[in-house]
């Protein structure tokens, strides 16, 4: 046969492949496949507790410390304006979930795409909610990993052979292989219950130890003073703690994702029910931080560890139990921001790559992602330094002003009205975040690494 004939059959049979690829993606609407969209059956209080769950985790056991660098007044400051802004930009985002008649915009950089365009909002958002969400679940295995080790050598006390930390997140990890097959977020929806019952439940033992640890020499036994004696330690440190900050206001990565779970009609628009949600959301994030930021900073000053479980640990039976609701919580945290990665993987692998969806495909991908997040978890586990670096690198663009910019795009306020100024000023404020914050987690990871050996 001659090389022109050869070449007209590969062609035909190469043609072929396409049109039976083409014909089994026909056969499954992506939509109904795809985890965020599959399953619209959602209710209000789906979305109360999918949000404390994103919000509620590895950020509120860093507050005290991040308080323990900025001083009182700074710290004070900074948290309650984080708390308002992030409630102004989380409620943004909500209303322009349905902002365009008969259409939903299901994922970030779908609202992102219809601002700034398919091509350009796609590299606006897409990278910046991966950072997010891929940092975020590195932070959570070293959490479950660090809460882990913590509740064994609390329950040992002494009488057991020391466990690296690196076989704990180990352990933590290998959760995640099975939980990361479930289908979608409402799949989901028990373990991030639990998760949220959990968050409640540790951030309330947090405080409560910390008032009974209280002064047990008055007030004068402990130090309020900035942590850092050196002036340059106690900028780095300022910028640090505002990454760390940042960082425990993380639930706008998903929340359009969780929006696109709650049924929506013309009469009853998914808004009403999400916004609900988020109110007894906030309500608990409210209780949640500001006990345990002002009663950890209060009991223990500037000797507070970063993960202020880690500062307790008397009485020895509860800050156990409250280690083991931190890895409970975790769990479920780690696959609430799972679940918007998933997605991008398998539209990326069905829609670009023409793999066959299915449950191979799911296995395979969801289980290297969790391998991928594992394996750095481990290699790097700097709590303090990565919740800095993270914090103010990814989140503050995502949750504080990135929101505000599209709403000033398609809502068009009038320019110096009390909107468009409060928009601006969210703005600001968040692009100082953004540059100023990892710095200073930067320099707290190298500071870790000089005295850290891998894997021990």
């Amino acid at each position: 046969m001659s090389s022109p004939e050869l070449d007209v059959m590969e062609e035909y049979v190469e043609t072929a492949k396409e049109r039976k690829q083409e014909e089994k993606l026909k056969d499954v609407n992506l939509d109904d496949w795809l985890p965020i969209t599959s399953s619209r059956t959602a209710k209000w209080y789906y979305s109360a507790f999918h949000n404390v769950t994103a919000m509620v985790g590895a950020g509120v056991l860093g507050l005290p410390f991040a308080m323990s660098q900025l001083g009182w007044g700074p710290g004070v400051v900074v948290i309650v304006m984080s708390f308002v802004i992030t409630l102004y930009t989380l409620w943004q985002m909500v209303e322009m979930h349905e902002m365009v008649p008969g259409k939903r915009f299901d994922r970030y950089h779908e609202l992102g795409q219809h601002a700034f365009g398919d091509k350009l909002g796609l590299w606006i958002i897409v990278p910046q909610q991966l950072i997010v969400d891929v940092s975020t679940d590195i932070v959570y295995m070293v959490t479950g990993g660090q809460s882990l080790k913590k509740f064994h050598d609390l329950v040992c006390n002494g009488r057991c052979k020391d466990i690296r930390l690196t076989y704990f997140i180990m352990i933590f990890g290998a959760v995640h292989f099975l939980l990361s097959q479930m289908p979608n977020f409402n799949s989901i929806s028990g373990v991030s219950a639990a998760a949220a019952v959990m968050s409640i439940c540790y951030s309330m033992v947090a405080f409560f130890a910390s008032a009974v640890k209280g002064h047990p020499a008055g007030a004068a036994a402990v130090d309020y003073g900035l942590r850092a004696t050196s002036t340059a330690g106690q900028v780095f440190g300022a910028l640090n703690a505002l990454g760390a900050v940042s960082f425990a206001f993380a639930g706008h990565n998903v929340v359009l994702e969780i929006q696109a779970t709650i049924p929506s009609t013309p009469e009853q628009p998914s808004k009403k029910p999400m916004w609900r949600g988020v109110v007894v959301a906030y309500a608990i994030v409210a209780l949640c931080y500001f006990s345990v930021a002002f009663g950890g900073y209060y009991a223990f000053g500037n000797s507070v560890n970063p993960n202020i479980l880690i500062t307790l640990d008397k009485p020895r039976w509860l800050i156990a139990a409250a280690n083991l609701m931190v890895v409970i919580h975790v769990i479920g945290s780690y696959q609430v921001f799972a679940m918007p990665v998933f997605d991008m993987m398998e539209t990326v692998l069905v829609k670009k790559l023409k793999f066959t969806p299915g449950l191979p495909l799911r296995i395979t991908a969801r289980s290297a992602y969790v391998a991928l997040t594992m394996f750095i978890g481990m290699t790097f586990p700097f709590f303090d330094g990565l919740l800095g670096f993270f914090g103010g690198f990814a989140f503050a663009p995502t949750t504080y002003f990135l929101p505000c910019i599209i709403w000033l795009m398609l809502r068009k306020p009038a320019r110096y009205s009390a909107t468009w100024c409060i928009n601006w000023i969210c703005i600001v404020i968040g692009v100082m975040l953004m540059l100023l914050s990892p710095i200073g987690g930067l320099r707290q990871i190298i500071l870790d690494a000089k005295t850290f050996k891998f894997y021990s």
